[in-house]
Protein backbone atom coordinates (compact mmCIF):
# COMPACT_ATOMS: atom_id res chain seq x y z
CA UNK A 1 0.00 0.00 0.00
CA UNK A 2 1.38 3.79 -0.82
CA UNK A 3 1.97 5.45 1.85
CA UNK A 4 1.49 9.32 1.82
CA UNK A 5 3.66 11.41 3.39
CA UNK A 6 3.87 15.40 3.79
CA UNK A 7 6.08 17.81 4.53
CA UNK A 8 6.29 18.83 8.06
CA UNK A 9 7.07 22.91 8.53
CA UNK A 10 8.04 25.40 11.34
CA UNK A 11 5.83 28.61 11.26
CA UNK A 12 7.93 30.11 8.76
CA UNK A 13 7.26 27.14 6.65
CA UNK A 14 10.60 25.81 6.92
CA UNK A 15 11.13 22.06 6.71
CA UNK A 16 11.05 20.20 10.25
CA UNK A 17 10.68 16.67 8.80
CA UNK A 18 8.04 14.45 7.31
CA UNK A 19 5.33 12.49 8.22
CA UNK A 20 2.14 10.00 7.35
CA UNK A 21 -0.40 11.99 6.28
CA UNK A 22 -2.82 10.62 8.00
CA UNK A 23 -0.68 10.76 11.27
CA UNK A 24 0.01 14.50 10.40
CA UNK A 25 -3.79 14.87 10.76
CA UNK A 26 -4.87 12.82 13.54
CA UNK A 27 -2.34 14.86 15.62
CA UNK A 28 -2.18 18.43 14.41
CA UNK A 29 0.87 18.63 12.95
CA UNK A 30 1.61 21.69 10.92
CA UNK A 31 2.73 20.62 7.48
CA UNK A 32 3.06 22.11 4.20
CA UNK A 33 -0.19 22.13 1.64
CA UNK A 34 -1.57 24.42 -1.41
CA UNK A 35 -4.64 25.37 -2.54
CA UNK A 36 -5.55 26.32 -6.09
CA UNK A 37 -8.28 28.88 -7.25
CA UNK A 38 -8.97 28.60 -11.00
CA UNK A 39 -11.13 31.73 -12.51
CA UNK A 40 -13.27 31.63 -15.70
CA UNK A 41 -12.97 35.19 -17.87
CA UNK A 42 -16.46 36.24 -16.70
CA UNK A 43 -14.94 36.40 -12.96
CA UNK A 44 -16.11 32.94 -11.68
CA UNK A 45 -13.95 30.82 -9.54
CA UNK A 46 -14.00 26.90 -10.11
CA UNK A 47 -15.50 24.91 -7.10
CA UNK A 48 -15.55 21.45 -6.24
CA UNK A 49 -17.72 19.17 -4.67
CA UNK A 50 -15.49 16.57 -2.26
CA UNK A 51 -16.35 13.18 -3.32
CA UNK A 52 -18.56 11.80 -0.47
CA UNK A 53 -16.34 8.96 0.55
CA UNK A 54 -13.06 11.24 1.11
CA UNK A 55 -11.84 10.38 4.61
CA UNK A 56 -12.63 13.78 5.77
CA UNK A 57 -15.01 16.86 4.59
CA UNK A 58 -16.60 14.25 2.10
CA UNK A 59 -19.38 16.04 0.59
CA UNK A 60 -18.24 19.23 0.98
CA UNK A 61 -17.83 22.39 -1.32
CA UNK A 62 -14.60 23.70 -1.67
CA UNK A 63 -11.88 25.67 -4.12
CA UNK A 64 -11.04 23.89 -7.21
CA UNK A 65 -8.25 21.72 -5.75
CA UNK A 66 -5.75 21.61 -2.73
CA UNK A 67 -3.38 19.05 -1.78
CA UNK A 68 -0.09 18.60 -0.04
CA UNK A 69 3.11 18.40 -2.10
CA UNK A 70 5.36 14.90 -1.70
CA UNK A 71 9.21 15.00 0.06
CA UNK A 72 11.05 16.95 -2.82
CA UNK A 73 8.30 18.19 -4.64
CA UNK A 74 7.87 22.27 -5.30
CA UNK A 75 4.16 23.35 -4.21
CA UNK A 76 3.91 24.88 -7.84
CA UNK A 77 4.60 21.62 -9.23
CA UNK A 78 2.41 19.97 -6.70
CA UNK A 79 -0.68 22.16 -7.54
CA UNK A 80 -0.46 21.46 -11.26
CA UNK A 81 -0.11 17.84 -11.18
CA UNK A 82 -3.21 17.79 -8.10
CA UNK A 83 -5.57 19.86 -10.63
CA UNK A 84 -4.80 17.99 -13.40
CA UNK A 85 -5.68 14.45 -11.42
CA UNK A 86 -8.57 15.62 -9.48
CA UNK A 87 -10.67 17.76 -12.83
CA UNK A 88 -8.67 17.17 -15.63
CA UNK A 89 -7.38 20.98 -16.02
CA UNK A 90 -3.63 22.55 -16.82
CA UNK A 91 -3.15 25.79 -17.59
CA UNK A 92 -0.52 28.47 -15.60
CA UNK A 93 -0.63 28.97 -11.84
CA UNK A 94 0.13 32.08 -10.28
CA UNK A 95 1.69 32.06 -6.75
CA UNK A 96 -0.63 34.67 -5.06
CA UNK A 97 0.40 34.21 -1.05
CA UNK A 98 0.33 31.66 1.62
CA UNK A 99 -2.31 31.32 4.29
CA UNK A 100 -2.02 29.20 7.62
CA UNK A 101 -4.72 28.15 9.74
CA UNK A 102 -5.78 24.84 11.99
CA UNK A 103 -8.88 23.71 11.86
CA UNK A 104 -10.94 20.22 13.47
CA UNK A 105 -12.58 18.45 11.28
CA UNK A 106 -14.94 15.75 11.14
CA UNK A 107 -13.69 11.88 12.24
CA UNK A 108 -11.56 13.20 14.60
CA UNK A 109 -8.96 14.84 12.33
CA UNK A 110 -7.11 18.02 12.05
CA UNK A 111 -5.90 20.44 10.03
CA UNK A 112 -3.31 22.16 10.04
CA UNK A 113 -1.41 23.60 7.65
CA UNK A 114 1.09 26.34 5.92
CA UNK A 115 -0.70 26.86 2.92
CA UNK A 116 0.54 28.09 -0.48
CA UNK A 117 -2.43 29.47 -2.69
CA UNK A 118 -1.90 29.30 -6.64
CA UNK A 119 -4.47 30.98 -9.32
CA UNK A 120 -4.99 30.66 -12.75
CA UNK A 121 -7.45 31.16 -15.51
CA UNK A 122 -8.94 28.52 -17.72
CA UNK A 123 -11.91 28.35 -20.45
CA UNK A 124 -11.76 24.63 -21.46
CA UNK A 125 -13.40 21.24 -20.57
CA UNK A 126 -13.69 20.11 -16.63
CA UNK A 127 -13.56 16.36 -16.34
CA UNK A 128 -13.49 15.65 -12.59
CA UNK A 129 -12.12 12.12 -11.47
CA UNK A 130 -14.75 10.55 -9.63
CA UNK A 131 -12.67 9.31 -6.87
CA UNK A 132 -11.78 13.00 -5.95
CA UNK A 133 -14.93 14.86 -6.82
CA UNK A 134 -18.28 14.61 -7.08
CA UNK A 135 -19.44 17.76 -8.73
CA UNK A 136 -18.04 21.21 -9.79
CA UNK A 137 -19.62 24.65 -10.52
CA UNK A 138 -18.82 28.00 -11.42
CA UNK A 139 -19.84 30.86 -9.03
CA UNK A 140 -18.52 34.85 -8.21
CA UNK A 141 -16.69 35.62 -4.95
CA UNK A 142 -19.97 37.80 -4.10
CA UNK A 143 -22.25 34.64 -4.02
CA UNK A 144 -19.84 32.40 -2.24
CA UNK A 145 -19.93 34.58 0.52
CA UNK A 146 -23.38 34.79 0.85
CA UNK A 147 -24.16 31.07 0.06
CA UNK A 148 -21.34 30.32 3.11
CA UNK A 149 -23.25 33.44 5.55
CA UNK A 150 -26.62 30.98 4.70
CA UNK A 151 -25.08 27.41 4.68
CA UNK A 152 -21.57 27.22 6.34
CA UNK A 153 -21.46 23.22 7.11
CA UNK A 154 -21.78 23.20 3.18
CA UNK A 155 -18.07 24.34 2.83
CA UNK A 156 -14.84 22.62 3.70
CA UNK A 157 -13.47 24.35 6.53
CA UNK A 158 -10.62 25.83 5.15
CA UNK A 159 -12.05 27.34 2.33
CA UNK A 160 -14.63 28.83 4.93
CA UNK A 161 -11.14 30.41 6.44
CA UNK A 162 -10.04 31.78 3.09
CA UNK A 163 -13.11 32.86 2.56
CA UNK A 164 -13.74 34.86 6.02
CA UNK A 165 -10.18 36.13 5.33
CA UNK A 166 -10.67 37.31 1.83
CA UNK A 167 -9.44 34.31 -0.11
CA UNK A 168 -10.38 34.56 -2.85
CA UNK A 169 -9.89 37.98 -3.18
CA UNK A 170 -10.48 38.52 -7.40
CA UNK A 171 -9.78 36.94 -10.22
CA UNK A 172 -6.63 37.60 -11.62
CA UNK A 173 -6.41 40.85 -13.91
Amino acid sequence: MFREEVVLVDADDNETGTAEKLDAHRLGRLHRAFSVMIWDAHGRLLLQRRQIGKYHSGGLWTNTCCGHPRPGETTAAAAARRLNEEMSVICGLTPIGTFTYRAELDAGLIEHEFVHIFQGVYAGLIAPNPEECDGYSWSTPDVIRKQIAVVPGAFSAWFRKYVEADWPIAPPA
